[in-house]
Formats: structure tokens, sequence, C-alpha cells
């Protein structure tokens, strides 16, 4: 059996029960500071139930559960309990400020633990020389609902490396993986087989009290974190370039190891971006497949490597995580016709073309959006600040001021702007990073942030196994039999 190697154990270090500044020389650690949280937390679920338990909420008609409008009837029918982040649907006007110096509204489309993208870029630490948040910092707020200081991610980055490790086995299965099998399906594969040194398996095993549950999710959902990097950049390293996979260098940050593991690490701006990119992809509210798959999965007592797993299955489809690759061929497409500097007009054509041929525009449109979606906007100022002469940024620019009219005259969305996939794939590119199948990886890396910071929750204030109620056809015609 693979043994990770050995490390003090966060549960059995005492630390005063305060939060510590930046000034004291031990950080208060992420779990010790969690384990204060909880029963508050507990108490806190117990008096919102008290009050609103018996409230109801809105009707769902037969209609909308057989017909094309269930997504968009589902993303705003109140399902799921998911703290990490909550999406404001937003409006339309938020296009006309854009491109000003200010391009934000009175609806932030997404706050993570109450906190907009600029709030958190803002907020959140970062690394030395950088201006980009550390996803380690970003966990901690999912975690936490609190900002950590720079020690406390200190110290989460060397506890992330210290359980970087990946079994030998787990190496031996990607290494074993023909190049043709896509990316995403050897990522799940390897998540998965992580599960044989379940540290909450192996405590369920044992007859752990629930109340405890939370701990040993805790310690899963740090090592599956942790161990990502490892994956994703054997992965890559298998299926698309060559040469001896680097060891996790346990001074660096996350992002930078991620960087270093898929032999980019040494262009600042690339570990920049990795920091952006993780930390806006990171959680999206628990609607999306992939977040409520692995909630679902991880309602069934799932491990954390089992449940993430089944979230990663989900991600890997079109209709979700696979859509950035999908904008990536459509540009291209575009600009292999058009050129590098069409002009509006022949994109207008080309745009209509692709909507005349029933396909739809890839990278615009959300189920539960109706502005442009910030995760976009941050990109775009990223992009603006370090590749503002690239071609085809100024193209997926050009596309965001005429696709939404072309759309609202079709008639083709209810939201016509762009989400967070129409710009990804561009950045990436613009790095020499072109495999577009990989580019779900980087996406199944970010969002294990969210879906783990909610299964310790899920643990911790013993949610119950999902089970929404269904109905047949059959009952369906009986229930309203012979009424109007």
């Amino acid at each position: 059996m693979f043994l990770r190697a050995s490390r003090p154990s966060l549960l059995r270090t005492a630390f005063p029960a305060v939060r510590l500044s930046s000034t004291v020389a031990k950080p208060v650690s992420l779990k010790d500071r969690l384990a204060e949280l909880i029963p508050k937390e507990i108490e806190n679920v117990k008096a919102v139930r008290a009050e609103h338990g018996k409230k109801a909420f809105g009707p769902v008609l037969v209609d909308q559960l057989y017909g094309q409008v269930l997504t968009s009837v589902l993303s705003r029918l109140p399902a799921l309990i998911w703290d990490g982040s909550v999406l404001d649907p937003g409006s339309s006007f938020t296009r006309l400020f854009f491109l000003s110096a200010h391009p934000r509204s009175p609806e932030e489309g997404i706050r993570f633990r109450g906190k907009t993208i600029p709030e958190i870029q803002a907020e959140l630490p970062k690394a030395p020389g950088g201006s980009e948040p550390l996803p380690e910092g970003l966990f901690w707020l999912l975690v936490t609902g609190e900002i950590p200081t720079q020690e406390q991610v200190a110290e989460l980055s060397r506890d992330w490396a210290a359980r970087a490790a990946i079994p030998e086995f787990v190496e031996e299965i990607l290494d074993r993986c023909p190049p043709t099998l896509h990316p995403m399906s050897q990522f799940s594969l390897a998540v998965t087989a992580l599960n044989h040194n379940s540290a909450f398996a192996k405590a369920y095993q044992d007859g752990i009290s629930k109340k405890d549950y939370w701990g040993p999710t805790f310690e899963d959902a740090m090592d599956l974190i942790a161990k990502l990097p490892n994956i994703a950049g054997r992965i890559y390293r298998n299926v698309f370039a060559k040469g001896k996979l680097p060891s996790i260098d346990a001074s660096k940050d996350y992002s930078h190891n991620l960087a270093a593991l898929l032999g980019f690490g040494d262009d600042p701006a690339f570990v920049e971006l990795l920091r952006l990119y993780i930390t806006i992809h990171s959680d999206h509210e628990g609607g999306n497949v992939s977040a409520h798959t692995g909630k679902l999965v991880g309602s069934a007592l799932s491990d954390p490597f089992l449940a993430y797993g089944a979230a990663l299955n989900g991600l890997a489809g079109p209709l979700h995580g696979l859509a950035n690759q999908e904008v990536l061929i459509w540009l291209r497409k575009m600009q292999s016709k058009l050129g590098d500097d069409p002009s509006d007009e022949a994109v207008k054509e080309y745009i209509w073309s692709t909507l005349k041929a029933g396909q739809v525009v890839p990278g615009y449109g959300h189920a539960v959006l109706r502005k442009t979606d910030p995760r976009y906007t941050a990109q775009r100022e990223f992009a603006l600040k370090h590749l503002p002469d690239d071609k085809m940024f100024k193209l997926v620019g050009q596309i965001y001021n005429l696709v939404p009219d072309i759309l609202l005259e079709a008639g083709k969305a209810k939201n016509p702007w762009p989400n967070v996939d129409a710009h990804s794939g561009v950045l990436l590119t613009h790095y020499g990073l072109d495999q577009m199948s990989f580019y779900t990886v980087l996406f199944g890396v970010s969002r294990a942030f969210g879906v783990a910071a909610q299964l310790i929750w899920d643990r911790a204030l013993g949610a119950p196994l999902e089970r929404p109620k269904s109905y047949s056809t059959a009952a369906i015609q009986k229930m309203f039999a012979g009424k109007p």
C-alpha cells in the first residue's frame, strides 16, 4: 500500500482558539479554524430552519419537467444549499459599461462567500511580485468565509506540497493509458483510484461517529486538491509533451508548481494566468453539473475522491467544461476563413452563417446569468494587461461587440452575453498551451476547490442523502385525470 510521507498531524496540533494576526510566528491552521467555526454554523443552520423551514417555494409546471425550459426553471428553483458562492443573474445593461474604467453593475454576477471577483482580486494574498490572488487563499475563503493572512496561505501551500505525491499504482495507470484516451477520462480514472487511501472510507469502516465525519473528509479533500497538479502534469506529459516530470517545490505556491509540471514554470505571466484561472473557475454555485454531481455522490457518503471523480465525468461534457474547447475551434475556423484582421461586416456575416446553419455561437449564454460573466471580464482585463496585441484576443473583443445584438435580433438567447468559456482558451493558447483537449483538465483542477469545500461542510452539518422526488408519465396522467 502506498504510504503518504509523514507530516505533523493538523488535528493534533494545538493552537489558541483565536484568529491570529500576520505578526504571530505560527498562524492558525485551516483545519483548526474550521473546527472553531463548525459548532457556530451548526447553530446558525438550526436557527434558519426554525425561522424559515416551513415557508413554501414556487410551483413547477408539468410542461417544465419535460421541455428544454427545465434547465432555466431549475436554475431558479431553490433546491440545494451551497455556501461557497452565489450567482446573481444580473442585468443586460452591464454591456453598456463593460469597456469603461469600472466594468461593473449593481449585480456582480457571482460572489464567493459574499465577495465579488474584483474584491477577491484585491483582498486575497498574492505571491511576492504577483498581482493575481493565490488559489490557496480562495480555498481558505470558501471553507471559512474569511480572508486568510499571508502566513496562513503560505502554510497551506506547504501542506499541499507535502501531500502532493500520488501512489505508484496511480502513476502506472496513467502511464498505461493510450494517448488517444481523452485527458478527462484519464483524469477521472486517476482521481477515482485515489480512493484506495481514503481517510474517510477507512474511518467510516472503523465506525467513526457522525459528528466527526468532517475530520477525515477534510483530510481527503486536502489530499485531493494537493495531488491534482501531479495527476494533471503526468497526463499532459504523457499525451502532449515528453520529458521527466519535475518534483513539487515546497517553497512555491500551488499554481507555480502546476505550471512547472506542465512545462511552463519559467514564464511568470503564465503562472499569474494560472492563479487567476484557478481562482475564478473554482466555484460557481452548486447547481451546475460538476458541482451538483460532486454534492450528490458525496451525499451517499462516498469519499471525496469518488465524489469528485464523478463530478469530473460531468465536467467533461460539451455543455459544461468542454465548452471552452468548442469556442476555440469556432474562433480558429473564423480566423482561418476571414484572416487576422477581419472587418466587422465579415465577422457579422460569419456569425449569421453559424446561426443559419442551426448551430449556436459558442461561449455565449448562461443558464443563470443575464449579463456579461464577470469571469470573462477578469480574463479580458488580464489580456489587456499582458497581451493587448494578440490577434485572437482582438478577435474575441470584436466578437463581443457584435454577437449580443445579433443574438437578440435572431431571438436565439435570453442571455446574449459572453460566459467564462468565451475567453479562457485564447489566453492559454497565447502562452503556448494550445492542446484544446487538455483545457477541461485545468478546469477540473480548479473546480475541485469549490466541490471539496462544500463536501467538508456537508459532512460537518450532517447533510442528508440527496433524493429528489421523480414522477413517471403515467403518474402525471393519473394525478391530473379529470381535472381541467
